[in-house]
Parts: C-alpha cells; structure tokens; sequence
C-alpha cells in the first residue's frame, strides 16, 4: 500500500548462485537514503509526506468506486520510501530499484525507452543507471492463457483478453490463443497512471548472502507514466506480488517475510545504518532471537477484504493515551463483504491515518494532557499538514501512546519518536529559533467517505523500531520491539 516518510532500502549486491534447501532463510541489509537536495525545510519534507500519505489513503477507496482491483497510490514523496533492489537476467546485469510496498500486489518497473509525463520533482529512479534498463534477449512476453494476464486485467476473462489482444474468432473458439501475448494493462494511481505489458524472465535477488535467481519471474514493463517515474515491488497478497512468485520458488521463503526498519526520525545522519529484510524464519533464526533476550511477538489475525484481497488488513480494537484506552469505532475491528473497515499495515504510507471519529478523540485527549502546558504551534501545523503541534523550551512531556489490535493481549506501546516528532523552527532570520514537536497521526476523513476501503491504515513511521513479520501460512500480522541495527548483527553471526 501506497507514501510516506523516509527510507530508501538497498540490498547488496552479491553474484554467488547458489540452490537453496526449503528450511533456507535469507536476510537483506535495508538502508535509508535521506537527501537534503530533496526538501529545503523540515516543513517541506512533512508537508510532502503528509500528502502524500492523505492522498495515497484517500485514493484506497477510489479503487471500488471505480471497480479497478488496481488503483493505489504509490510512494513517491523524495527521501520518504523504501526501494529495494534487484537484477534483470541480462549481459552485463541490469540493477532496477523498486519502491517496497505491501499495499499492492505487482513488480513493476519503467523499460527502455520509457516516457514520464509530468515528472518533474518526483524522486527519481535509484538504480546505478541513469537510463531504466532494457528488456534482455531472454524476456518473454506473457501469453493471453495466462492467469497472470487475467490478473494484471482484474481478472479479466481469458476470452476477453483474447478479444482485447485481436485474437481471431477462430483462435478464441477453439481456445489456441497461447501464440498472442496479453495486451497491455492499465494502472492508475493517486496522483498518475502508466500503461505497461507483463514479461517473464530470470531475475536476481542480490542478497547479501547469498544471491538468489528467480526464473520464470512475471513483472510489468512501462514505457509510458503519467507522473510515476519510479517502479514498485509489490509485496501484497496477490498471485502477481514477489512473496507468491517466491512461495513458488519455495514456500519457506515466500510464506513468512519482515523487516525491522532503523528509527531515523528523518535525520540524515542516521538513515546509513542497515535495517533487516527477511525473506522466510527459522528455528536457528527463533533461538537467537530469543537468546538475546528479545521480546516475543504480539500478533493479530489478518483479515480478510473480499474488495482488495491484497491487504494485510487487521483489526483495531482502540488507542490508549496515557492510561486513558479510547475504543476504535465497530467498523475498525472487522471487514464487510463490501470491503469496508479495518486497519491495513501498509510499509507504502508514511504516517498513520485514522478516521476522523477516532483521530478527534484522540488528539483531544493528547490535547488536554500537552495543550495546557506548552503552547499551540498552529502555523507550524498549516505548514506541514500535522498536528496538534507545540512550541517548547526544555524536555516536552507527551503520554505514552498505545495500539490495541484484536486478538487476546495484542498491544504494543509506541516509541515517544515514532508519534511525536520533534525539530528546531525558525533562526533564519525572520523568526526566532524554537523547539516544536508534532503528533505524527493523520486524519483519514469520515466513515462514509471511508466506505469500499480501509478504514485506517498503519503507516512505516509508526513502524519504526519494530519487527513486522507477515505470516501468510498462519494468516497473521505480528508486532515485537526490536533494536534493528543490533537485530540485523545478530542475525548475521556465524
């Protein structure tokens, strides 16, 4: 799910093909890429990404209204999302980087020769290459038979992609449409669209150790976007996202997957340290885990969204702050047959976004607790779409902010920095330089604009400092505290 607030994740690279056992578990080092050519201000970085979170948010209930399976919004803020790296079967190999996204179910990337539209001051492409890469002399085109074509197509069926691909009558009776490849598709977004065709060829998952081919590997090639100029791995619940196309490989790895992302709270200075990706668990994995004395996972059932099966929807029972547990309205705690309701955990989005039922209450009660101390920074608020914001002049006290999901004790308490971020504003000579910290919860709007789609959304900045782990064989979504930069050491001994 589709924006968002600040990593750019890296693998590394390593050429080593090996075969891999079923019970093998493979760990990434994700890193963060925070420029400062990028945004001039913190204002203009916070403003970014709250937009882009509004607007990747709002556009998950366009997609019914529409009757599109795939319109979602991507992450496309600068400096705010994780891209994650892998290699085309060609000669010399061709490095593509891909925004990481469980909000959809796709891989898809721009190919030569590739036109954006509107693009201008939108992240650009973090492959080595300035170019997008060329399709290699082994990429194959997809055929009209396919359930891949049908589901890049919503599902289309297979006689109507015949017709679409100008398949003969004769060719569509007789059911011999193998020969004609499957027309392209069309994938829209919050704020652009591109149209690409599905190709299968070998790709390289360039591990730290060790690397990984992926033969036979369906992916979208664009040659034409409207303000999309960066590719996504969609690592949803669809046939089309990598964790299926890697369960096919084996389904150790491609069942369970997490990441454990480094808090950097947007501070250039710490986004270098490496955060896990981890493809798969084990047993060894588990035992040095919890030989370190590492929390245990808090989990909560995933469910399930008859509209947009490729969410990792769960349920939210409430929000405490302090000692204060406000309960999350009904529709929050499940999903309708419309596809209505619950909380999607989405590492696309930056911030959280409740409804505006629930996000009142909340801010009014943090309100009540903060307001009455330190000062409103209602300027800071417009300027950056957050809030409530306050002014400070020492150490700022905020309560303590915890998530109830459904499920018996499946809470977790938030980090102070992962909901109240905090910066120096002014000292440029027109205003004087002040301490201002920010809640970092959206409002997602009301129940009935929220009807067809998620009811809140589960942002990566209030992800930070946690290991995520998707459990698609147990249908569960897991939270537990983690010290990520010493997780991945530990994972990586011996």
């Amino acid at each position: 799910m589709a924006t968002s607030c600040s990593f750019l994740l890296c693998f590394m690279l390593c050429f080593l093909h090996i075969s891999l056992s079923i019970s093998e578990i493979l760990f990434l080092p994700l890193t963060h890429s925070l420029s400062n050519t990028h945004f001039t201000s913190p204002h203009h970085l916070l403003k970014s990404t709250s937009t882009r979170s509004a607007n990747r948010f709002q556009n998950h209930h366009r997609r019914l209204q529409n009757h599109h399976h795939h319109q979602v919004s991507l992450p496309l803020s600068p400096g705010s999302d994780y891209t994650l790296s892998f290699t085309l079967g060609s000669h010399p190999p061709q490095r593509v980087s891909l925004y990481l996204d469980t909000g959809s179910d796709l891989v898809w990337f721009p190919c030569q020769p590739f036109e954006c539209i509107l693009c201008e001051g939108k992240a650009e492409n973090t492959s080595t290459s300035a170019l997008p890469p060329k399709l290699s002399s082994t990429a194959r085109t997809v055929h009209c038979k396919s359930s891949a074509c049908s589901s890049a197509h919503s599902n289309l069926p297979t006689s109507n992609l015949c017709a679409i691909a100008n398949c003969p009558l004769e060719s569509i009776e007789t059911s011999d449409c193998r020969s004609f490849t499957c027309p392209p598709f069309y994938y829209a977004y919050g704020d652009g669209s591109l149209i690409a065709r599905l190709y299968r060829d070998s790709v390289t998952l360039p591990l730290a150790t060790p690397s990984l081919v992926l033969h036979n590997f369906t992916f979208g090639c664009a040659h034409t976007a409207l303000a999309e100029p960066v590719g996504v791995a969609g690592f949803g619940r669809g046939v089309l996202s990598l964790p299926a196309q890697l369960a096919s490989f084996s389904p150790q790895l491609g069942n369970q997957f997490s990441y454990c992302l480094v808090s950097h709270s947007f501070d250039s200075d710490r986004v270098r340290r490496p955060s896990p990706l981890i493809l798969g668990r084990s047993d060894e994995k588990e035992k040095r885990v919890n030989n370190n004395d590492y929390p245990q996972f808090v989990y909560t059932p995933m469910l399930d969204n008859p509209k947009h099966p490729y969410f990792y929807c769960v349920g939210l029972d409430g929000i405490s702050i302090g000692k204060r547990k406000i309960p999350a309205p009904p529709f929050l705690k499940m999903v309708d047959r419309e596809g209505s309701g619950g909380l999607v955990v989405d590492s696309g989005t930056t911030f959280t976004m409740l409804p505006t039922s629930l996000y009142n209450s909340v801010v009014t009660e943090f309100d009540n607790r903060v307001g009455r101390i330190y000062e409103r920074a209602k300027e800071i608020e417009d300027n950056t779409g957050l809030g409530p914001c306050y002014y400070y002049d020492s150490v700022v006290n905020v309560p303590s902010l915890i998530l109830h999901f459904v499920g018996n004790e499946s809470s977790i308490v938030l980090p102070r920095k992962n909901y109240f971020y905090e910066f120096l504003d002014g000292g440029d000579g027109v205003r004087k330089k002040r301490k201002v910290g920010c809640m970092m919860l959206m409002n997602g709007g009301d129940e009935a604009e929220l009807s067809g789609g998620p009811g809140a959304t589960l942002g990566n900045y209030q992800q930070q400092g946690f290991e995520v782990v998707y459990d698609l064989e147990k249908g569960r979504v897991g939270f537990a505290r983690r010290k990520c930069a010493s997780l991945w050491e530990s994972l990586n001994q011996g």
